[in-house]
């Protein structure tokens, strides 16, 4: 393992240490590090709260900032946040309008955002959740409440966290959220393992000329690993299993995230989606929004995940919005 780190123990609560550092706008809450919140918080606002494992930056807590998230729970590498933790975020970002929880579809994040949610409710705050299965590839057809949340997590926070910024209503925002979460599909590649800093060593062995289309963001296995192939061949292959879920003869309009997973040159994403936007331009879709980086890692892994919302106008504007987060700032146009 060679890393740029102290003690692996020490790992999660030093990079929260840097991060509260370099970004003022957020901060945590009291003395738990784990516990990230905007800095600011507007009166009367629906909350917007996310959590998930360290690992994963900018996911989940770089997206906490204006016309976005709220607050973030923050686990250690690969792990769910504690209950408690998603409990003080909650409390810190109620501002009276109730808060809306978005996180991925893993059991330790859906047993605690439950348990918080519970305990919130008895002190007298409402909570609404929207789960992310936006992973293609972790279920078939039919079996959509299987499915993993990853980078097309990303379209949700832009939609509920814009409409928010709207001062819509709980439920409001919540049956957007729900609406973005629905309409996004997503499938990843991975080249390479990665290692968790308290493990040591690799999370799963792929050979050197081997790829494995469909592969989660913590190593969980994909649906084929086969040669690696050239990156048009790759992608194609990659899009099949989105356009067999996505029709775009009705509502065209759509918005593409090309997400590196760690350690995947700039470059790679632009090759990548060169061949992705011909791909669902030759299906009849109309790309209105573009979104290419880091937006969901797993570490050091090499891969990346190609993501597609189906937009309509209900959508469209939100995720156009303005947004600013120490991760991630765009500008409506």
């Amino acid at each position: 393992m060679k890393k740029f780190i102290n003690k692996p123990e020490d790992f999660v609560n030093e990079m929260l240490e840097g991060i509260y550092l370099a970004h003022p706008e957020v901060t945590h809450v009291g003395n738990d590090l784990r516990a990230l919140v905007r800095s600011s918080l507007i009166e009367r606002k629906v909350g917007i709260v996310t959590g998930g494992g360290s690992g994963h930056l900018p996911f989940f807590l770089g997206f906490v900032g204006e016309n976005m998230l709220d607050g973030a729970g923050v686990g250690g590498v690969f792990q769910s946040p504690s209950s408690e933790q998603i409990l003080e975020v909650t409390r810190y970002v109620d501002q009276g309008a109730g808060v809306l929880y978005l996180y991925g579809n893993y059991s330790g994040d859906l047993m605690n955002f439950d348990i918080a949610g519970e305990l919130a409710d008895i002190e007298g705050i409402k909570t609404a959740s929207v789960i992310g299965r936006d992973d293609v590839a972790s279920s078939v057809v039919g079996e959509e409440y299987k499915r993993r949340g990853v980078a097309g997590l990303f379209f949700v926070y832009k939609v509920a966290g814009a409409a928010a910024g709207e001062m819509k209503t709980l439920a409001e925002v919540q049956r957007l959220a729900e609406k973005a979460s629905g309409r996004t599909r997503t499938i990843g590649v991975a080249l390479s393992p990665c290692i968790v800093p308290e493990v040591g060593k690799p999370s799963f062995q792929i050979g050197l000329d081997e790829m494995e289309i469909g592969m989660g963001i913590h190593g969980e296995p994909g649906i084929t690993r086969k040669k690696l192939t050239p990156a048009d061949d790759m992608v194609d292959e990659m899009m099949s299993r989105i356009l067999a879920e996505q029709s775009y003869n009705s509502e065209k309009n759509i918005a593409v995230l090309i997400n590196g997973l760690g350690a995947t040159p700039l470059e790679e994403l632009y090759i990548i989606y060169r061949r992705a936007a011909a791909v669902l331009e030759n299906a009849g879709a109309q790309i209105r929004h573009v979104f290419i980086g880091e937006f969901a890692t797993s570490m050091e892994m090499a891969g990346a995940s190609i993501s597609v919302l189906q937009l309509d106008d209900e959508l469209e504007p939100l995720i156009a919005a303005s947004a600013n987060t120490p991760f991630f700032k765009h500008i409506s146009r």
